[in-house]
């Protein structure tokens, strides 16, 4: 994402072209690096990006430059910069945060092997039988907020893609899913397994209960 320069400074012609470029060259990778300058803190355009990545489906790796010019550093300063990472772009709280220097060469032997994890677990499959069980369970342990007394029942759960890992929930109505009810089977795939720096999606689709699988 070197090419796509502060909103700031965005102007049109060549430096139009070069955002077009870096945007298309997003969108057709496997791995996106999200290069935040440490001394700048994540901009709108850092989290823009950060958005047109998970648009695209693909792994993201946000690596944190420059981090010898930030003085004073004590054992909590990349826990400190960390959360307000996480805190300013919620949707990239599955990502991990290398810090780094490209000066002094400070990490930068870590940003392969990131980028390798997210590749992999943007790429992993997991069966219709450890899926369902997954759950199943997550919605036993803590079911939706049901309705006028009426409950979300979940049928059953399939894996349609990767890059993102797509999977489809089937239930016997889609309106009483929230989006903070996702969020919690979001958690709940990743707890189960993993999916380090990869955005992943649900899907809810609505079958009658007399519908056979």
């Amino acid at each position: 994402t070197a090419g796509i320069r502060r909103k700031a400074r965005v102007e049109y012609g060549i430096e139009k072209f070069s955002v077009a470029r870096s945007i298309k060259a997003i969108r057709e990778s496997d791995v996106t690096l999200l290069i935040i300058d440490a001394t700048e803190g994540i901009t709108d355009q850092d989290k823009k990006i950060g958005e047109i990545s998970n648009d695209a489906g693909r792994g993201i790796v946000i690596v944190v430059n420059k981090w010898d010019l930030i003085e004073d550093k004590h054992s909590t300063t990349i826990n400190e910069f960390t959360k307000t990472i996480r805190s300013e772009a919620p949707h990239l709280s599955f990502a991990p945060i290398i810090f780094i220097s490209a000066l002094t060469k400070q990490r930068i032997t870590k940003i392969f092997p990131a980028v390798l994890e997210a590749y992999e677990y943007s790429h992993k499959k997991i069966t219709t039988s450890l899926l369902n069980k997954v759950i199943l369970e997550a919605f036993a342990l803590n079911p939706p907020t049901s309705k006028q007394g009426k409950r979300v029942k979940a049928f059953y759960s399939t894996q349609v893609g990767v890059q993102a890992p797509t999977f489809v929930v089937f239930v016997n109505d889609t309106k009483l899913m929230s989006d903070s009810y996702l969020r919690y089977l979001e958690n709940k795939l990743r707890e189960a397994f993993g999916f380090f720096g990869t955005p992943i999606k649900i899907i809810v689709r609505e079958r009658s209960e007399k519908t056979k699988r």
